[in-house]
């Protein structure tokens, strides 16, 4: 059943639990997106109890900011109350990633384990965005001409939107022949994409990550992480082995014939990496 969790300022943000065991609360990619770790919660909803949510101003949730880092973690720690967990797991997708990563450093003693998917790292992403956008535009192919025509388009509608952010999200799968048809379900139903988020947080990250201080902290997270990436994922796997090295209590799983979404091409290794550490007595 869905649920309603009201933030410290009054936003609403959409909820919803499934499953039974150890408490995992999901924090989807973006920024700017919706939930669409339904394929992850079916995964291991058989193992732990799985919380899934949208972030402010994305999806079902209230359409209204003020959208910063530390706005997203005071929303997850909403999440954490509202559900009444003393201490969770926390699974991360993508920015989702960089969110939970946050949220350990910042309240170490509130989480059991860290599941960080396809996230980019510790260090500026000067390091690796270019790559990403080389890898991107020859993943798209024929459709390159059309992504750019829609992505120079500053009236788009809401159809060219969800055409636009299909044809980007195609190149993150590594089944190219199916890749279209991945990012058709990613979009399925449509709830629009916050682009006003996606600019406000990704322009703070430019700023704020890559520092010594946040090495630092992470080289003092006690928390067990399990990093877990698709070996084919476009943006550079190289941009995680800074994380991988300063944490001090972490492994890592390369999911081989996955791309960015590891669970979608990769399911049974990704069940098998995730459901196993989730539930292992450390």
């Amino acid at each position: 059943m869905d649920e309603t969790v009201l933030t410290e300022d009054g936003v609403r943000l959409w909820a919803v639990r499934s499953g039974a065991g150890e408490p995992v609360v999901f924090c989807h990619g973006g920024p700017g997106l919706w939930d669409t770790l339904g394929d992850v919660a079916a995964l291991l909803s058989d193992k732990v109890t799985v919380h899934r949510w949208d972030q402010r101003g994305c999806g079902r949730s209230e359409r209204r900011g003020p959208y910063a880092m530390a706005r997203s973690v005071a929303d997850l720690d909403a999440v954490r109350r509202h559900f009444g967990l003393p201490r969770m797991a926390l699974l991360g997708h993508s920015w989702g990633a960089q969110l939970a990563l946050q949220y350990a450093l910042e309240h170490p003693g509130r989480v059991s384990k860290l599941v960080y998917v396809s996230g980019t790292g510790i260090d500026q992403d000067s390091t690796w965005h270019a790559a990403y956008k080389e890898n991107l535009r020859a993943n798209l192919g024929s459709h390159l001409g059309r992504w750019e025509a829609l992505r120079g388009n500053e009236e788009r509608s809401d159809a060219e939107d969800r055409e636009y952010s299909v044809l980007q999200w195609s190149a993150d799968f590594s089944e190219r022949e199916r890749a279209v048809e991945h990012a058709e379900r990613m979009a399925t139903p449509w709830l629009g994409v916050n682009f006003e988020c996606n600019a406000t947080i990704n322009a703070e990250g430019k700023r704020t990550w890559g520092t010594k201080a946040l090495r630092a902290a992470c080289e003092g997270l006690e928390v067990p992480t399990l990093i877990v990436d698709g070996a084919e994922d476009i943006r550079p796997r190289r941009a995680v082995d800074s994380l991988e090295q300063a944490l001090p209590r972490v492994s890592r799983q390369v999911l081989r014939g996955a791309g960015h979404l590891p669970w979608v091409e990769a399911p049974d290794g990704f069940r098998a990496a995730v459901g196993g550490f989730l539930t292992d007595r450390l």
